[in-house]
């Protein structure tokens, strides 16, 4: 059992990792902009309000906490570009600094390299990516900011696709690279339910193997 704060709690990734994680036996302290979202109730879940981008606000919630899990998510936005994903995590390092916790694994996306895309399909290379390179392009951001941190032991989870689907117990796929590609080099699937994607990020809990890496995965 662990004590775990949860950004991005509301999210659909969020609330299937709360849930998950409840049933697992930990301690969630759900950091959630609006309290009223989030709808489940437990004797070991605590909802709390809080700013993502400010230091002073995670740290209260972040204190004697094992870990920190991150499923934040943001708006594509085409004139303005996002800035949440590094802005948030930069926060989020202070913060843990400042209350000693070390831990913190968080999810982006396969393609966030601009360069990586080049052997997914037609669709994905050329309509897909284009659409939402605003979202992998600050992800990209918080990626390198994460590599560049050594006092806190990161993990980034790359799921593809995310879809609304039962939680499966499939074998995961990983990969230490921007998507899990097939013997050919080409990617492996398009998508992953949001439920696996919570269950890989807890079980990286208990499990050293993507210590300080940044790991695509897919699901058999």
């Amino acid at each position: 059992m662990m004590k775990i704060a949860v950004v991005g709690a509301t999210g659909q990734t969020g609330e299937q990792l709360v849930n998950q994680a409840l049933q697992q036996g930990h301690c969630v302290t759900a950091l959630v902009r609006n309290p009223a979202k989030l709808t489940l109730t437990h004797e070991n879940l605590k909802v709390v309000e809080a700013d993502i981008f400010s230091e002073d606000s995670l740290k209260l919630h972040f204190k004697g906490q094992d870990a920190v899990l991150s499923c934040l998510g943001f708006p594509i936005s085409f004139l303005h570009g996002v800035t949440g994903y590094s802005q948030s995590m930069k926060a989020a390092l202070n913060a843990m600094r400042e209350v000693k916790v070390n831990r913190i694994i968080t999810m982006t996306s396969w393609y966030t390299d601009p360069n990586s895309g080049s052997n997914s399909s037609y669709f994905i290379r050329f309509m897909l990516l284009p659409m939402i390179r605003s979202v992998l392009n600050n992800m990209y951001e918080m990626e390198n900011l994460l590599k560049q941190t050594e006092d806190i032991n990161w993990t980034v989870v790359r799921p593809p696709g995310l879809k609304n689907t039962p939680t499966t117990a499939n074998e995961f796929l990983t990969h230490e690279g921007y998507y899990v590609p097939d013997e050919n080099g080409a990617p492996i699937g398009q998508s992953v339910s949001r439920g696996d994607v919570a269950r890989f990020m807890l079980s990286l809990l208990n499990n050293n193997a993507w210590m300080k890496k940044a790991v695509a995965i897919a699901t058999k």
